[in-house]
């Protein structure tokens, strides 16, 4: 990899520190802290590209083998970064190919193959992100749970499958705890969302609590937004305690991991709690110490 390649790359995954929650903690074993790296430097690639937030000057278009003009300047067809980081992807599952053009997808080939991954989880968070493109506004609540289905859940199936601990019980609390965490991203960013012109609250909860797109627009929440976020808090919250068992069936520092996960929600729930619920002048973020509090009643929880 050329040292422009390698800090093009390092520059994706340094943002693993703006994350809810520790994406690999220093206490994992080396491999696995290289491999969720690994699959979070694809993750958030996808999700940049998806987004319109890559890094300016075109170097990941380029290397996906695109003019360096597609994908990050306004106006530029993101469905076609996606497809061609699609087509880019598969290279790793198909010996035949050649090897990725993009480095972070080069990065991810050694995890791929020790940990005998399937190119399902990967492909559905790019389908999270095409759809991104096309649909903006949710009807329900399940419209949106079935959007967190390819958007997150895969997520904490790769996780499982690097730890060698899925098993369909696990996988079915751990879809409850990336479906509440990308709630609960949501909720945080719902005037950048709008910004972007997508809304995640879903149409039939705003009718209920009598919020228009105009509400969201507004420098701060009224008390119906206020009432409205309250309500998906909750929502968020319950899934992860549905998720709970999930930790409950692990030990060691991989139990510790999942901890955080969790935790990382809660307090982030915390924090917008301690907001009054007023999320629109800018996203309220859990510290450190909220973090660490909700980690260890989560691990006295499911002692």
């Amino acid at each position: 990899m050329s040292a422009e390649a390698d800090a093009h790359a390092r520059a994706v995954l340094a943002k693993a520190t703006r994350e809810n929650f520790p994406v690999a903690p220093g206490f994992l074993p080396r491999e696995w802290r290289y491999d969720l790296m690994a699959v979070y430097g694809y993750a958030r690639l996808v999700d940049d590209i998806g987004d319109g937030d890559l890094a300016p000057g075109g170097l990941d278009a380029e290397y996906l083998g695109l003019d360096r003009t597609h994908g990050s300047e306004p106006g530029t067809d993101r469905l076609s970064m996606l497809d061609a980081f699609e087509t880019d992807l598969l290279r790793l599952f198909d010996d035949a190919r050649a090897a990725p053009g993009h480095p972070l997808l080069r990065a991810l080939a050694p995890t791929v193959r020790r940990r005998r991954l399937s190119p399902e989880p990967f492909l559905a968070l790019i389908e999270a992100n095409r759809q991104d493109q096309k649909v903006r506004r949710y009807t329900d609540h399940a419209e949106l749970v079935g959007y967190c289905e390819l958007s997150a859940n895969p997520v904490g199936h790769l996780v499982l499958a690097i730890t060698g601990t899925a098993t369909p019980e696990r996988i079915r609390y751990s879809d409850d705890v990336c479906t509440a965490l990308q709630i609960v991203e949501h909720l945080q960013d719902v005037a950048e969302d709008l910004g972007r012109d997508r809304i995640y609250l879903p149409a039939e909860d705003m009718a209920r609590f009598h919020v228009t797109e105009s509400d969201l627009a507004a420098p701060r929440a009224n008390a119906s937004v206020r009432a409205l976020l309250a309500y998906e808090a909750d929502r968020a919250h319950a899934l992860l305690s549905a998720g709970d068992p999930l930790v409950a069936s692990v030990r060691g520092r991989l139990r510790l991991l999942l901890a955080g996960f969790t935790g990382g929600g809660r307090a982030t729930l915390r924090a917008i709690s301690r907001a009054g619920y007023d999320v629109l002048p800018g996203p309220p973020r859990a510290t450190t110490r909220g973090l660490l509090r909700e980690v260890a009643a989560t691990l006295r929880r499911e002692g």
